[in-house]
């Protein structure tokens, strides 16, 4: 199927189904029919994070009044990526940004870490959640993530294995030197390939990775999380915290000092491209 990038896509929190109607705010209705100049008639996309994205009817209901009415269905629903991203709060420009660039990096869980010298302690979830609902209907995201609330770090570490399996956890170290992050993830990549191949399938044969299909392939990759730290980097006591424990992976962001938000977008996207969703999980 053939995507529209060109047309306009809008969230709605509503049922979704062939000629399912739905009014929309006042928000909603300012922008299609005075920023873009849309008319009755006229079409857009709409999703709502479970239905799947629909080819829509703009409507009027009333004379200030309109909706949308769901004619078909252009691409059915597709799972949350379980790709987990860790962040320490930021003030709340920044936070917008690295909101909205996570979700558009993949990322399928937003979870606010608090660390020693993390500056911002509380969050405000709605405006988390505009902000990745906005960057859903910019790039076409169809699952809206998790936004969990904020936790401690020794927390959250924790009862890592616990709460989270055989989750790998890649720690953005500001103290980490010369190692190449590509190469270290590729190793991680390399290693889990091996551990894959020597699992048994159901029926109890053995079988190179390769001789799986995609989603039974997909299947038996190791979940990621990505963690970065605050502006002013993480305490002596964490990074130790961080590198005693197995499930922890370490890695570098180069030679330079990043702003968090920075930060964030350079991980996502070294991790993507190596262990995530940029390539084959072959």
């Amino acid at each position: 199927m053939i995507r529209d990038f060109a047309a306009t896509r809008l969230f709605l929190d509503a049922p979704l189904a062939e000629e399912a109607a739905v009014d929309l705010d006042a928000r909603q209705a300012n922008y299609l029919v005075n920023v873009l100049r849309m008319a009755d008639g006229d079409e857009v996309l709409v999703f709502n994070g479970a239905d799947g994205e629909w080819r829509a009817r703009l409507t009027a209901a009333g004379k200030k009044s309109w909706r949308v009415i769901a004619v078909a269905e252009t691409r059915p629903q597709t799972p949350r990526p379980d790709l987990h991203y860790l962040f320490a709060p930021l003030k709340q420009a920044r936070l917008d940004y690295m909101v909205e660039k996570a979700v558009e990096m993949g990322a399928g869980r937003l979870r606010p870490v608090i660390t020693r010298h993390t500056q911002v302690t509380r969050i405000n979830p709605e405006r988390m959640r505009a902000n990745a609902v906005e960057a859903a209907e910019q790039c076409g995201i169809l699952a809206l993530p998790e936004i969990d609330a904020p936790l401690p770090l020794p927390d959250i570490i924790g009862a890592w294995e616990k709460t989270e399996g055989n989750r790998r956890l890649i720690f953005c170290d500001e103290g980490e030197e010369g190692a190449d992050p590509v190469a270290v993830l590729a190793g991680l990549r390399e290693a889990d390939r091996g551990i894959r191949a020597a699992l048994p399938l159901p029926g109890g044969e053995r079988v190179g990775v390769r001789g799986l299909d995609p989603v039974e392939r997909s299947a038996r990759h190791p979940p990621l999380a990505v963690l970065i730290g605050p502006e002013g980097g993480f305490a002596d006591d964490e990074r130790k915290l961080l590198r005693s424990r197995p499930f922890v992976t370490a890695i570098s962001l180069g030679p330079r000092i990043l702003r968090a938000d920075t930060a964030a977008v350079a991980a996502l996207a070294v991790v993507q491209a190596v262990l995530g969703d940029w390539r084959s999980r072959g």
